[in-house]
């Protein structure tokens, strides 16, 4: 009970004639100081659409109010009380990065020692903006700052002192993101109103890939292999159209599913949704290839060597067939020179024609020939640059999952 009336005594005797609106100096010319420990306890969400960071974090703030002193001898021994915060001066901190209200736990009293320490703990849960680099997507590793500096003091009033402690030990390690590391940076930032002191931590954060190796990338390598086979179909045949309409289908909706698996943002584009459009694209040529050698090579139903042998038989002119004219010379002999003569003419005029016909022939096959042998050399192309492009993709998902084993095994 004396101890009780001690702490109660001290207590109205260090708020008795405080003044919360002054800064806790008796020295104008002396800066208040403080210090900043930083605690992540877990990472709640990464919205890369909207590059934001949801973080559950532990701020703790400390500073010297030389106002709040006693003498702990003489108050039976009395090392440490609490007050409440709306009570005495507090810094007017804030983070730069914040976009959205944070959620915090209340807590009204603050912890003040007999030196004039006063220690405040915050828990809150932080949405802040964080530029999200997906190109290594999803072996990538994040880097996003929360910055704190006072809204209305300057340096020469308010310093800050940064300090981030073993924050691996506290993280929540069980969801998509692991902890790296918290480092900290001082720095003074100058504006035309002033200077003012900023104290900066940095949450380095690393993704957790083995779900989307499994769900996105190893079914996309499947399905690229499976697209590198089609190109042992010659280019004319028409189960290639069918098969490269039915791989066609199988991208589109491979992409659908993928797209939502994938993180959108504005400022860059995942390495996997590059490779991907790009086998797309050389998909796309590929069937358009086919399509456009079989349209040239087979334009219609009717054969040319069909076309020629019933052109010949009607006639440009309607005039009677050789056969026919002949027949007709033998019942009248007497017309029968000036018949044959027609008949003769009528016969070298289609002979004539005939000749034409197979030189057009002759030299439409030798164009298809052409086109066939540069067909053939574009499909060997595009296979070629698909398989470089198939084997870069997955050099490079192998680098990168090395890399992030490494790093692994280093952390």
């Amino acid at each position: 009970c004396a101890r009780n009336s001690t702490l109660h005594r001290l207590t109205r005797r260090l708020l008795r004639n405080y003044s919360k609106g002054v800064r806790p100096v008796r020295n104008w010319a002396q800066a208040t100081t403080v210090y900043l420990d930083l605690f992540v306890h877990a990472v709640l969400d990464v919205d890369s659409q909207n590059q934001k960071l949801t973080t559950s974090i532990w701020l703790q703030q400390s500073w010297k109010d030389e106002f709040l002193t006693w003498n702990s001898s003489l108050h039976d021994g009395i090392r440490e009380v609490s007050l409440l915060l709306s009570s005495i001066w507090s810094p007017d901190i804030t983070i730069n990065e914040l976009v959205d209200v944070s959620k915090s736990l209340d807590i009204p009293y603050v912890y003040v020692n007999a030196s004039g320490m006063v220690r405040n703990q915050k828990p809150m849960q932080v949405v802040s903006a964080c530029q999200l680099e997906l190109y290594a997507f999803p072996f990538d590793t994040q880097t996003c700052s929360l910055t704190f500096s006072t809204i209305l003091h300057t340096v020469e009033d308010v310093d800050l002192a940064a300090h981030a402690a073993d924050n691996k030990q506290i993280f929540l390690a069980d969801g998509e993101w692991e902890l790296l590391s918290v480092p900290s940076r001082y720095q003074v930032l100058s504006t035309h109103s002033g200077r003012y002191a900023e104290a900066q931590f940095h949450i380095v954060i690393r993704r957790r890939p083995l779900l989307y190796v499994i769900s996105l990338l190893i079914p996309s390598i499947f399905l690229m292999a499976v697209d590198l086979g089609s190109f042992y179909l010659p280019p004319t045949c028409g189960t290639r159209i069918t098969f490269k309409g039915s791989m066609l289908v199988g991208y589109t909706v491979f992409k659908v599913n993928m797209l939502a698996e994938l993180p959108g943002a504005a400022l860059g584009t995942p390495l996997i949704g590059v490779f991907f459009t790009v086998c797309m694209a050389l998909l796309v040529l590929s069937l358009s290839l086919s399509i456009l050698l079989v349209k040239c090579l087979h334009p219609g139903k009717v054969h040319a060597w069909q076309r020629l042998t019933s052109h010949c038989c009607r006639g440009e002119s309607g005039a009677p067939l050789p056969g026919e004219a002949a027949v007709q010379g033998e019942e009248g002999r007497w017309e029968g020179m000036s018949t044959q003569k027609a008949a003769m003419e009528e016969i070298l005029a289609q002979l004539l024609l005939i000749s034409s016909r197979l030189r057009a022939l002759d030299r439409d096959s030798r164009q298809e020939a052409d086109w066939l042998r540069l067909s053939y050399k574009l499909d060997a192309l595009l296979f070629q640059v698909y398989a470089g492009v198939v084997a870069i993709y997955a050099i490079t998902l192998g680098a990168l999952w090395v890399t992030w084993s490494s790093q692994q095994q280093e952390g």
